[in-house]
């Protein structure tokens, strides 16, 4: 026990180790071409979130999380792609709940936001939530996914296991019953045949034909039934312990049982074939349980239903077959299943075999019985209950598979619904009128030229146009037409003045240029 402990710690130890390499190696070969100590430190901090990653994982992943933002806003570094993949699905893979993680989610989200507001750069948010979402969240899924995936395989092999005990307990109480049933036919047929005998030798005892030797040993007779007759009371008897009465006579026969169904009001037809035969009590007693479960089954489960029964009698074998003409209703009387177990049993008992299932729109039982009698069969191990059951966790596992892709693909989407509407608020945002134009001068204060321009500008020069001036310390691009990047308006500012000004437009799609040039003084 302590040596697997050791070896399980020992596996775990060269993991972590492993997982570290592998995830401070880009890490540290990115800061490595620069200087040692930021190397050094990143290498850390992966190595500090491997060191919390078994008994802390969320906090493992906002470590690496908060180091790449410190490297990128918007996460995009390949430096920490793996890392970032790699602890996302550790925190799925070994969280118990969702919940945190989530809210961790929105939290980072949220704080990427407001900083981007301050910074005035939505543009970043928009790249660093994709990032978060592909980079982190999905790999969080699969991780998650795989965690239920284990969990639910582990308590459907346990309900499987618990579902098998008590089907075998319940069928070995119905067995127990029905031997308990087949000693109180025993003691009912013994007892009555006893009790004859013990009656005919009385009458011997009191006989004057009979001398005295033979009317004292018809006493010892009589004295020796009854005694045999209390103790199969006694010994027997007491398995009627349940207190279930009999449900009918106990020499009844199929006929009778069938005239008595139909007299009930039940639609039984009752067929023959071949001769009946003098069968042993033990069969005769097992063909009447059959027929009587069956008719019991029926109106319980499809009351009004025809039922077809028939005998066939064989050379060495006697088959009887039950059937009716409608499967179970939905209104029909719940089943626990322990009656055809029962019936199993009996018939087993008897040495013969018994098969149950539908049978087109109806149900079917069917019995094959010796007419000698001989060892029982071997019985029928119970067919495993909780297969329902782990098909359901199946099926709740396949469902998380399924959120592990539609998850992403649906947030993706809303992003993308978010980019597209901000472009669109951008566009309208960025177009600066000639009258604005106008009246900003090349020398004008830098800050006061702000305040009369457009609040968002181009992200960068249009493509197509003249490159900017060489002394400029910075340019700002405005569009002229909405929904058009060409033909723009440029603002270069140098040491916190306009330093020129000029209308450009893509060369390659615009045949006349129209440019003004400040002077530069």
């Amino acid at each position: 026990m302590r040596g697997d402990l050791r070896r399980n710690r020992r596996k775990d130890r060269l993991t972590d180790l492993a997982l570290w390499a592998v995830v401070a190696g880009p890490v540290a070969l990115r800061y490595g071409t620069e200087s040692w100590w930021p190397a050094v430190l990143s290498t850390g901090v992966t190595g500090l979130a491997v060191l919390l990653c078994r008994v802390r994982p969320l906090v493992s992943l906002l470590i690496v999380i908060a180091a790449g933002l410190v490297q990128s806003l918007e996460l995009l570094s390949p430096s920490y792609a793996l890392p970032l993949a790699a602890f996302g699905y550790l925190t799925g893979r070994r969280s118990a709940t969702a919940r945190p993680a989530l809210l961790s989610f929105a939290g980072v989200a949220a704080a990427g936001l407001g900083l981007c507001l301050a910074l005035d750069d939505l543009w970043t948010w928009f790249a660093q939530l994709g990032t978060l979402l592909f980079a982190v969240v999905v790999p969080w899924l699969v991780g998650r996914y795989v965690r239920q995936y284990a969990e639910l395989a582990s308590k459907g092999r346990q309900l499987a296991d618990r579902m098998e005990r008590e089907q075998r307990a319940v069928a070995d109480r119905e067995r127990l019953r029905e031997r308990s049933r087949i000693a109180g036919d025993m003691h009912d047929c013994l007892g009555h045949e006893l009790s004859l005998i013990a009656v005919r030798a009385a009458a011997l005892e009191v006989d004057p034909d009979l001398d005295a030797r033979r009317q004292a040993a018809a006493g010892e007779l009589r004295q020796a039934a009854a005694d045999a007759t209390a103790r199969l009371r006694d010994i027997i008897g007491v398995l009627r312990a349940d207190g279930d009465p009999p449900t009918s006579p106990a020499d009844e026969t199929v006929t009778a049982l069938v005239e008595r169904a139909r007299g009930s009001g039940m639609p039984v037809e009752l067929t023959q074939k071949g001769t009946p035969p003098a069968l042993p009590p033990m069969t005769d007693r097992a063909v009447h349980r059959v027929v009587q479960e069956s008719l019991t089954n029926t109106a319980k489960h499809a009351p009004g239903a025809a039922v077809r029964v028939r005998l066939s009698y064989g050379e060495g074998d006697v088959t009887v077959r039950v059937t009716n003409s409608r499967a179970a209703s939905a209104s029909s009387l719940p089943s626990s299943g322990t009656g055809l177990v029962g019936l199993d049993e009996r018939v087993r008992l008897a040495g013969g075999t018994l098969t149950h299932g539908p049978d087109g729109d109806g149900f079917t039982v069917s019995a094959r019985l010796p007419l000698t009698t001989g060892p029982p069969a071997a019985p029928t191990p119970p067919a495993p209950t909780s297969a329902r059951e782990l098909d359901q966790d199946r099926r709740r596992v396949r469902r998380g598979l399924v959120q592990v892709i539609t998850v992403p693909v649906a947030v993706a989407a809303v992003l993308g619904v978010l980019v597209l509407g901000f472009r669109m608020y951008s566009d309208t945002r960025t177009v600066m009128d000639r009258d604005q134009y106008d009246r900003v001068q090349v020398g004008d204060f830098r800050a006061d030229v702000l305040t009369r321009l457009p609040r968002l500008s181009l992200d960068g020069a249009p493509a197509g146009v003249d490159p900017e001036p060489p002394d400029a310390g910075g340019c700002e691009y405005y569009r002229a037409v909405k929904y058009e990047s060409s033909p723009a308006y440029r603002l270069c500012f140098k040491n916190g003045h306009l330093a020129s000004k000029a209308i450009v437009a893509d060369v390659d799609n615009e045949e006349e240029r129209d440019r003004e040039h400040a002077p530069t003084g």
